[in-house]
C-alpha cells in the first residue's frame, strides 16, 4: 500500500488527546444491555437535525476530476478508480441512518454513489480476505470485518440529499457504513484494502472498539 502525506502536525491534537481519554474513562456509556435492535435510536444516542462536522482537523481539498481511489491487496482484480471510473459504475441510492459515537445520531440520510456489493463484484476478494482497511486523503484510517462491508446498505457515497457531498464531510467521496459508528466510515477515500489480518486504524488504537457495534453501544475497547 502506497504510504499516506504525513499530516500528523495538522491534526487535532487537543482533540484526539480528549477522545483518547473519553475511552480510557468509557465516557458516554449508559451500562444499558437490553436495548433491542427494533428501536430506532441505539442506547446513549440523542437525535439530532443538523450533520456535526467531527474529524482529524484536515479537510482534504480533493477536486473529484483529481480523485483517485487504489482497491488492492487479497483481491483477485486490483483496480484503480478516478471520478469517471466511478461514475461508470452502476449508481445506487439508499435512505439510512448515522450513528456517531459521541453520541448524537441523525435519521433518514440520502445517500448515492456506487454499493459495496458493486465494488465487491468487480474485484472479487480472494477467500482467504477477511478484513478491510480504508485509508484516507489525511492520513486517516480504520478497518472492519469483510461482512460488515458486504451488505445491502453499504456504500461508496459521492452525493448526500441530491447533492455532491461536501468536502467537510469527505468529499468527492466516502465511505458509508450505517450499522456500524460513524467513525468506520472513513472520508475522502483515498485506498481499500482487503487482507487475511486485523489491522486496527487510527481511532482503534487509541482505545475504540474495534468493530463499534452502536447496538451493542461497542464505543470503546
Amino acid at each position: 500500500m502506497a504510504d499516506d502525506p504525513d499530516t500528523t502536525g495538522q491534526l487535532k491534537q487537543k482533540l484526539i488527546d480528549t477522545k483518547e481519554k473519553w475511552a480510557r474513562e468509557g465516557r458516554l456509556l449508559t451500562g444499558g444491555t437490553e436495548w433491542r435492535q427494533r428501536r430506532r435510536l441505539p442506547p446513549g444516542q440523542r437525535e439530532v437535525k443538523n450533520w456535526p462536522v467531527l474529524d482529524l482537523g484536515v479537510h482534504p481539498n480533493v477536486p473529484a476530476k483529481e480523485w483517485e481511489m487504489k482497491v488492492g491487496g487479497l483481491v483477485e482484480r486490483p483496480v484503480t478508480w478516478r471520478w469517471d471510473d466511478l461514475k461508470a459504475q452502476p449508481q445506487f441510492s439508499h435512505v439510512s441512518d448515522i450513528h456517531c459515537v459521541t453520541a448524537w445520531s441523525r435519521y433518514d440520510n440520502r445517500w448515492d454513489g456506487v454499493s459495496g456489493r458493486q465494488l465487491l463484484s468487480v474485484v472479487r476478494p480472494k477467500r482467504e480476505a477477511r478484513f478491510i482497511v480504508f485509508k484516507s486523503y489525511d492520513g486517516y484510517s480504520t478497518n472492519v470485518p469483510l461482512e460488515h462491508f458486504d451488505d445491502d446498505d453499504v456504500l461508496l457515497a459521492h452525493s448526500w440529499e441530491g447533492q455532491p457531498l461536501s468536502r467537510d464531510h469527505g468529499g468527492p467521496v466516502r465511505v458509508v457504513i450505517p450499522k456500524l459508528y460513524f467513525w468506520k466510515s472513513a472520508k475522502w477515500v483515498r485506498h481499500i484494502w482487503f487482507t487475511d489480518k486485523d489491522a486496527p486504524g487510527f481511532w482503534e488504537v487509541r482505545g475504540y472498539h474495534n468493530l463499534g457495534d452502536p447496538w451493542k453501544e461497542q464505543r470503546y475497547g
